[in-house]
């Protein structure tokens, strides 16, 4: 058993291709890029346009593309729905991923009301809670089962990604309950760490750490330059 790291996706460390988990961490924000750029009706991009469109530099860009053997032409560019066609079948949006939620309370609810995972190629197709109390609850288009149920829908929607909203205490039981009935990929926003055998991927979303990130900034900006807070402001 190995414990998560919210850096890491999976104890392999890169891609089957060899591509760094940097630059796969990127390849998504460059399709959502690559989206509006083409929701813009424009059929090419130069990297300088795309680099900015997605936040990066534009050297950066080219060499993560370069993974993926898209090179763009000379005085052209990249050709904008080509390079949306690469880089969705790199990271799978181009298909269906059915997805369990477990632990419906305000975020799970939340996540599963989100209607930007279908266009990205996730269906959530069960939720689950551990409050007998809320089993039989129709939320949405779906009803709310109770732990009992998981490896028989895990096992009738083929689910292989399992999202965790719990509170931290239940994150660990969940995790290994989840891992139990076949799932090898989780989305953990529970706030605990998660041992996982080798084999499954974790991908940790804290938002208090995110906050108290920005919180920081804003700190070093009231202190000045130097990043000393001024008493009284």
């Amino acid at each position: 058993m190995r414990p998560q790291s919210s850096a890491r996706t999976n104890p392999r460390g890169s891609g089957d291709r060899g591509i760094p988990d940097a630059t796969i961490a990127r390849l998504p924000i460059y399709l959502r890029a690559l989206t509006g750029l083409a929701e813009r009706g424009m059929p090419t991009a130069s990297s300088e346009q795309l680099a900015t469109a997605a936040g990066v530099n534009s050297a950066k860009l080219r060499k993560d593309l370069s993974y993926l053997g898209s090179y763009g032409t000379r005085g052209v560019g990249y050709d904008v729905e080509d390079l949306r066609y690469q880089i969705a079948r790199e990271v799978g949006s181009n298909q269906d991923w059915p997805v369990v939620i477990v632990g419906i309370g305000n975020l799970g609810q939340a996540l599963s009301n989100y209607g930007g995972f279908s266009s990205r190629g996730f269906r959530i197709v069960a939720l689950l809670d551990g409050d007998d109390a809320r089993v039989g609850e129709k939320h949405g288009d779906l009803l709310i089962h109770g732990m009992d149920d998981l490896d028989n829908l895990v096992t009738e929607h083929r689910i292989s990604i399992g999202v965790i909203a719990t509170p931290g205490a239940a994150a660990q039981q969940v995790a290994d309950r989840l891992v139990a009935s076949g799932i090898t990929s989780i989305l953990n926003f529970a706030p605990s760490v998660l041992t996982v055998p080798a084999g499954v991927d974790v991908r940790k979303v804290d938002l208090s750490i995110e906050l108290q990130i920005l919180a920081y900034h804003e700190q070093r900006k009231a202190g000045g330059a130097d990043g000393r807070v001024v008493a009284g402001l």
